[in-house]
């Protein structure tokens, strides 16, 4: 039986130095076009069929074993954020107000090098192995895309598999669970209407301002008070506008945030409540109101027989590492999108280190990793993708 883990070691260079490229170059959302081409040069010299453009930017990998077998696919995300870096590394963004501070950097790197170790053994895999390299992972549709590009056929996946760098908790900690495992993401904007006037005659005006402040305290009962206490959801307002100058009544106030939730009937209640607390607010203080709804992703659920394959695989060539069976976040994660069709495990990678202060949080400005995470990461997927296979390499 192949040690993977120790293959992976002996690859750290070659993923050391990609993920610090790809680092050094973010790129946004469709706009990955220089990691894309790094992303196809690797796999074209391992003698994977390559088929680059895929959805704008993404690229889409077949290796196909010596032996008839089913078709696993594993995805890895490519895209940055709009985000000026503030770590201080000497890999830090050399992209002005971008950079890479969710670990997709990472994921890419140890894409690639799961094909690395996966191709030299070729002959012996029964099925096929589908990369796929996503763009736009970060809001803006990518698997989406994806999806509509024909990323699931030709050949069709019978699993799915994708993870993530998790800086949330330490290196050794792992979590694959069964069940649902990220949650359910929508956008609500709400534009509240008054009548503008002079800060110093409110009598005159319809403040919406005034009206914005009471609908967030009222926003804030919903998941207190109408979800059940032992169901998950968030409601966030996290964003407010309104208003040019001190003295002066707007006649608007915007207002954004983001709704998370497992189950359709949660996200059921959290909309219900939300359409009839926003108007009813809006109504009591004289204003008009207006609501939009943008669904991000649904929820990831991990199909209890994949999960369980990668949570052997763990076991098999981590097994000093902490497994977290039962793990589950608010975060979201559109690898949803292609779970819907393609049973799959989305699994985690614990790659913080507190000893070398690498602690931010996802998305923020000084956000790093261990990337002593890159080599257990990308051997783990490549023990659950053979797994899935039913290889024994």
């Amino acid at each position: 039986m192949t040690d993977w883990l120790s293959q992976a070691q002996q690859l750290f260079d070659y993923t050391q130095a990609l993920r610090r490229d790809f680092h050094r170059h973010p790129e946004l959302g469709f706009e990955e076009v220089r990691t894309a081409s790094v992303v196809a040069r690797e796999l074209t010299s391992l003698g994977l069929e390559v088929t680059s453009g895929v959805a704008k930017t993404g690229v889409i990998a077949l290796l196909e074993g010596g032996r008839p077998g089913p078709v696993v696919l594993m995805r890895f995300d490519m895209d940055a954020l709009p985000i000026q870096e503030e770590t201080g590394a000497e890999y830090a963004s050399q992209n002005p107000g971008v950079m890479h501070a969710c670990g997709h950097d990472g994921h890419t790197a140890i894409g690639l090098t799961v094909a690395k170790m996966l191709a030299a053994r070729r002959a012996e895999l029964p099925g096929t192995l589908k990369f796929v390299f996503q763009p736009a992972e970060e809001g803006l549709g990518g698997a989406q895309s994806l999806v509509a590009a024909g990323a699931l056929e030709n050949p069709r996946p019978h699993i799915s598999l994708a993870l993530h760098l998790w800086n949330d908790q330490p290196l050794g900690w792992l979590a694959a669970s069964v069940g649902p495992t990220m949650a359910a993401s929508e956008v609500f904007k709400i534009r509240l209407t008054g009548k503008g006037g002079h800060g110093a005659m409110p009598h005159h005006a319809i403040d919406p301002v005034l009206a914005a402040a009471h609908l967030v305290t009222a926003l804030q009962s919903i998941v207190s008070r109408n979800i059940p206490p032992l169901q998950a959801a968030v409601l966030s307002v996290t964003q407010i506008h309104a208003g040019e100058t001190f003295n002066v009544i707007p006649p608007q106030v915007e207002l954004s945030g983001t709704l998370r939730s497992f189950e359709p009937e949660v996200r059921q209640r959290l909309l219900t409540r939300l359409r009839q607390i926003v108007h009813s607010v809006a109504a009591a203080m004289e204003c008009q109101a207006e609501i939009e709804l943008i669904a991000l992703t649904p929820p990831v659920i991990n199909d209890p027989q994949v999960a369980a394959k990668v949570q052997h695989a763990a076991q098999r060539i981590l097994p000093d590492s902490t497994l977290e069976t039962n793990f589950c976040t608010m975060g979201s994660e559109d690898m949803a999108y292609l779970m819907q069709d393609v049973p799959g495990c989305f699994f985690f990678v614990g790659s913080a280190n507190p000893q070398k202060g690498l602690t931010a949080a996802h998305h923020h400005p000084r956000f790093d990793f261990d990337e002593a995470a890159l080599p257990r990461a990308a051997a783990w997927m490549a023990a659950a993708a053979l797994e899935c296979l039913g290889a024994a390499v």
